[in-house]
C-alpha cells in the first residue's frame, strides 16, 4: 500500500516552485501574484488528488503515476498562470451554423463598424459636443437622422437593448395605466425575460385580450376604458404559430388606435430593414413598413437582423419620442460612445442595399450561395481527411439556422463537413471539449458521435486557424 504521508511530504513548497527556471522565466512577462496563485492552486490540487486516492485505497494505482517533482508541478503552474492572465471574453470560431447565436455574441460586426468603434475608443470624440455651435450636444443626434431616413419615422432614440426600449416606451406612455396586448403575443425573450414582467416593471398594467391562437379587433375594442393608455403589438419573431390562428394586422390596429385616440406601440424585435423575400427568406415585417402603416412607436434590436452592436432602437412620432428622451430613466439606459460609432457605421451601409448585403455579416451569411458553401466545405474536408483519414470525413447536406429570435421557420440549405473518427476508444465528446477549451475556442455540433462543421458561420480567413485548432485538439486526444 502506498505511503500517502510520504506523497504529501513530497509535494514541493510554494517558494520552491517559484524558484524553478520556467517559473522565473515567466516572472518577466506575467505578474508575480498570478504565478504565486497558480503555484498555490497547483500544489493544493495535488494534495486533494492524494487525499482522494487515499480514501479510495487507490484501486487503479494512480499514486504510482504521479509526478510530484518541482519541475513537473512548475510546468502545470505556468500553464495555469497563463490561463489566469488571459482575457475571459475571447473571440472564437462558430462552426455551429447558427447565424445569430445569442450565447456567442449574436452577430459579428461589419469591418467598417469595427473600425469606427476602434477609432472612437482610442481617443476623445464629439459624443455630446456640437462641433458647429461649440456647445453641449446630444449623443442621439449622431443616429437620429440616419434612422429617420432609413425608416421614414419622425424621430428616433437609441438605448442599450430592445428590452430597455420596450420598458422605457411603456414607462413613458403608460406608467400607472393599462396597456392592451393579445394573449398570443405575451412572448418570452432571451434569458427568461418575458413581456408581462417587463410591462409590470415599467409600471404599466397588462390587459390581455383574445386567446392564445386567435385575437380579433373587437377584443381590443371591448376593453378600452378611461384607464387605457396604449395598445401594444408584439411581433412573435422567435416562434411561429400555424393552423387555426388569427391576429390583427398593424394597419387595422392603427385604425383602432386613431379612433380611440390611443398610441400603438409595436415591438418588432429582430430589426429587419431589407425585404427578406428578395433573398429567399420567409416574409418578415420591416421597420419602415410599420412606420408607413402608422404605428406610433416601434421598438427593435440593433444586434440581430440589423447586424450592429447591442442596442434597442425606438422610432416613431416626434412628440412621443421627445417624451421618452426626457424620461429620467433614459440616462440609465443610454448607449455609450462605441455603440454610437458602431451603430452609425452599420446604418450607413443600409444606404446602399447591395453593399449592406455584402458587408454586413449577418446578411452575407444568410444570403451566401450554396455552391460557395460547398467549395468551402470541400476544402475543409480535404484538410480533415489528412488528419482523421479519408474514411472518417464526409460531406453531407444539412440545414443552418438563423437563430437569435429571428425567422424561426427558415430552413437554410447548407453543406456540412461530418467527421466520425473510427479509432477504438476514441471519445468525440472529449474532442469537442478540447476544441471548446482551445485557443481559439471552436464551437460546433455533436451529432450521433460525429463532429459537424457548418461553414456558413465560419468567418472568412478563419479556415486555417480552425484546421490548426482541430489538429492540436486531436493530437492531444490521449
Amino acid at each position: 500500500m502506498p505511503d500517502y504521508q510520504s506523497l504529501l511530504r513530497e509535494l514541493p513548497a510554494v517558494d520552491r516552485l517559484l524558484r524553478e527556471p520556467q517559473m522565473e522565466e515567466k516572472m518577466r512577462s506575467l505578474p508575480r501574484r498570478l504565478l504565486l496563485q497558480a503555484a498555490q492552486e497547483t500544489i493544493s490540487s495535488y494534495r486533494r488528488i492524494i487525499n482522494d486516492i487515499k480514501r479510495q485505497d487507490d484501486p487503479h494505482g494512480i499514486s504510482n503515476q504521479l509526478d510530484l517533482s518541482p519541475a513537473a508541478l512548475a510546468g502545470e503552474a505556468v500553464c495555469l498562470a497563463e490561463k489566469k492572465a488571459g482575457l475571459n471574453l475571447r473571440p472564437l470560431i462558430n462552426a455551429s451554423g447558427v447565424v445569430i447565436h445569442t450565447n456567442l455574441g449574436r452577430v459579428p460586426l461589419a469591418s467598417t463598424a469595427v473600425e469606427a468603434m476602434a477609432d472612437i475608443a482610442q481617443g476623445y470624440n464629439n459624443l455630446e459636443f456640437s462641433l458647429e455651435s461649440g456647445e453641449r450636444g446630444s449623443r442621439q443626434e449622431h443616429l437620429e437622422t440616419l434612422l429617420c431616413d432609413l425608416t421614414g419615422a419622425e424621430a428616433a432614440v437609441v438605448l442599450n437593448n430592445n428590452a430597455a426600449a420596450v420598458f422605457l416606451a411603456l414607462n413613458t406612455v403608460a406608467a400607472g395605466r393599462e396597456v392592451v396586448v393579445s394573449r398570443g403575443q405575451l412572448v418570452e425573450i432571451g434569458g427568461s425575460f418575458r413581456i408581462p414582467e417587463i410591462m409590470a416593471a415599467s409600471g404599466a398594467r397588462l390587459v390581455e385580450v383574445g386567446t392564445t391562437n386567435k385575437t380579433y379587433l373587437r377584443d381590443y375594442e371591448a376593453v378600452v376604458n378611461e384607464n387605457t393608455a396604449a395598445f401594444l403589438k408584439v411581433h412573435t419573431s422567435n416562434y411561429h404559430m400555424v393552423g387555426f390562428t388569427s391576429e390583427v394586422s398593424t394597419t387595422d390596429m392603427v385604425v383602432l388606435s386613431r379612433e380611440k385616440k390611443l398610441p400603438l406601440i409595436e415591438d418588432l424585435g429582430s430589426g429587419v430593414l431589407l425585404d427578406p423575400v428578395r433573398y429567399n427568406l420567409p416574409s418578415e415585417p420591416r421597420i419602415q413598413d410599420s412606420v408607413a402603416a402608422g404605428a406610433d412607436l416601434i421598438t427593435f434590436s440593433g444586434d440581430k437582423m440589423l447586424g450592429g452592436p447591442q442596442a434597442g432602437i425606438i422610432v416613431g412620432r416626434k412628440d412621443l419620442v421627445s417624451l421618452i428622451r426626457s424620461n429620467q430613466l433614459a440616462r440609465a439606459l443610454r448607449i455609450d460612445k462605441c455603440t454610437v460609432a458602431g451603430l452609425e457605421a452599420t446604418l450607413r451601409l443600409y444606404l446602399d442595399e447591395d453593399r449592406a448585403v455584402k458587408e454586413i455579416p449577418v446578411w452575407n451569411m444568410l444570403t451566401v450561395d450554396l455552391e460557395i458553401l460547398r467549395r468551402r466545405a470541400d476544402n475543409l474536408a480535404d484538410s480533415f481527411s489528412g488528419l482523421f483519414g479519408r474514411g472518417s470525413v464526409e460531406l453531407v447536406e444539412g440545414i443552418s439556422k438563423v437563430g437569435g429570435g429571428a425567422f424561426p421557420t427558415a430552413q437554410l440549405p447548407t453543406c456540412l463537413v461530418m467527421v466520425r473518427p473510427v479509432e477504438d476508444n476514441f471519445s468525440t465528446p472529449e474532442l469537442v471539449k478540447k476544441l471548446r477549451q482551445g485557443n481559439p475556442p471552436v464551437i460546433l455540433r455533436l451529432q450521433q458521435d460525429s463532429l459537424i462543421f457548418d461553414t456558413r458561420t465560419i468567418m472568412e480567413g478563419q479556415e486555417e486557424v480552425l484546421i490548426e485548432a482541430v489538429r492540436r485538439a486531436y493530437l492531444q486526444k490521449s
